[in-house]
């Protein structure tokens, strides 16, 4: 057994604020009031306290790829900080055997004075390696980082990009025998991912501990063997990594809302006037606003005519969390324009049957108009989960790139003979 937490417990203080200077009779008037003013101090401060942790136990057997998962504020980056000790245990017990490597933030334990190659040897010293077994590494992890033009200026000249690259290659790299690695895929291009997922796959190969934390389920499935599902500060769920996300999965879409009023929405000058979209849901048998890459999404917007209306056609907008445009789908294209609309309360349904969208959080936005005006636009109406529950082979590890997937067919492959030729 590498890793031993039993009943770990963090709390801190929130809202505490440094005392004000004070007049000499303010001073006098404190001191009588003191003791009440203890009194209403102690139960201010209890009100001011928060569990990031609370009774936290696991073990990890070495060797093992854990993956801690939850939404955010359960826990997660608190339990690693803990366990890199870059913060105490408010109580608790951790036994750790073996070196431990971290990345949970971007140049943790780096020095801004000091030059890339300075900080490399200093990480190194930090787990206890020899100057030797690091000068080993040194070329490998310079070219993994590809900051090999920089890497004798000083890292507080560094982007954020260029920081992040050379604190994962040392993290990776120097062989501790525990591995930390907080939201490694929350910085960076899609390049830089696809190298730290394929890295991180290779660490696990070589048959050393890895802590992951991270919101990628498909990347979570793929690397782990187990699970550790956070909630709240407290250990919702360990077991196999399927069964983590499964847990996970469930709690997101009991608390994902899955119907919004849009009635009091603020919107743009002029909308909602003539026709107003009054609510939007997304329909599922156990109400889910969580959807499985794949399945149909199925939308019902309900909306009020206040004055009737000739030529209507309803959109919606499907976005990525960067506010790209990824889908869109009208009305019209199913059965042209609505001719008539009189004034009342109405609800429509729409199936997006064939769903491409990639695993992500996504935004819907909502919208009317007639063949003559606009009629009512709400930007990012609703927001809701695609996930995947499908297992990426060890050769295929990344699944960071497009916000589509698209169906493809392939042939078996044929054998080509040297003259261009397929071989019978």
């Amino acid at each position: 057994m590498i890793i031993q937490a039993r009943n770990i417990s963090k709390q801190y203080r929130i809202g505490a604020r440094q005392a004000a200077y004070s007049t000499l009779r303010e001073s006098i008037s404190g001191f009588v009031r003191a003791p009440l003013n203890r009194l209403r101090a102690n139960r201010a401060a209890a009100d001011n306290m928060i569990w990031a942790l609370r009774d936290v136990s696991f073990h990890v057997e070495a060797g093992e790829v854990v993956g801690i998962i939850g939404r955010n504020g359960a826990g997660k980056s608190t339990l690693l900080k803990v366990l890199s000790r870059i913060t105490e245990p408010t109580t608790g017990e951790i036994d750790l055997h073996g070196r431990v490597g971290s990345l949970l933030e971007v140049g943790t334990g780096f020095h801004p004075e000091l030059t890339g190659r300075e900080n490399i040897f200093l990480n190194g010293a930090i787990l206890g390696m020899k100057r030797t077994e690091i000068a080993e590494k040194f070329d490998e992890i310079v070219a993994f980082a590809e900051v090999e033009k920089f890497v004798d200026t000083p890292v507080k000249h560094y982007s954020s990009g260029m920081y992040m690259r050379l604190a994962f290659s040392v993290a990776a790299h120097l062989e501790p025998e525990i591995l930390l690695i907080d939201e490694v895929l929350a910085v960076g291009d899609a390049a830089f991912q696809k190298k730290c997922l394929g890295k991180m796959g290779d660490v696990a190969k070589q048959g050393r501990t890895v802590l992951f934390v991270s919101h990628n389920m498909t990347a979570i499935r793929s690397l782990c063997t187990r699970g550790i599902f956070l909630s709240s500060g407290q250990v919702s769920f360990q077991g196999t990594a399927a069964a983590a996300i499964d847990h996970y999965i469930s709690e997101l879409s009991s608390v994902q809302a899955d119907e919004v009023d849009l009635s009091r929405t603020s919107r743009p000058h002029g909308a909602g006037e003539t026709l107003q979209i009054a609510s939007i849901r997304i329909c599922s048998e156990d109400r889910r606003a969580v959807i499985r890459a794949g399945d149909p999404i199925d939308l019902e917007l309900g909306f009020n005519v206040k004055r009737g209306v000739d030529e209507v056609a309803f959109g919606v907008a499907v976005s990525s969390q960067d506010n790209v445009n990824v889908v869109e789908c009208r009305s019209s294209h199913h059965y042209g324009a609505i001719s008539t609309l009189e004034p009342g309360e109405y609800s429509l349904r729409c199936r997006i049957d064939r769903n491409v969208l990639s695993p992500g959080i996504y935004s819907l936005s909502v919208g009317a108009r007639s063949s003559r005006v606009f009629l009512d636009y709400v930007p990012g109406a609703i927001t809701f989960e695609v996930y995947s529950d499908e297992s990426l082979g060890s050769i295929w590890l990344e699944d960071v790139g497009g916000f589509i997937r698209l169906q493809s067919e392939w042939t078996e492959p044929v054998q080509v003979n040297k003259n261009g030729n397929a071989s019978n």
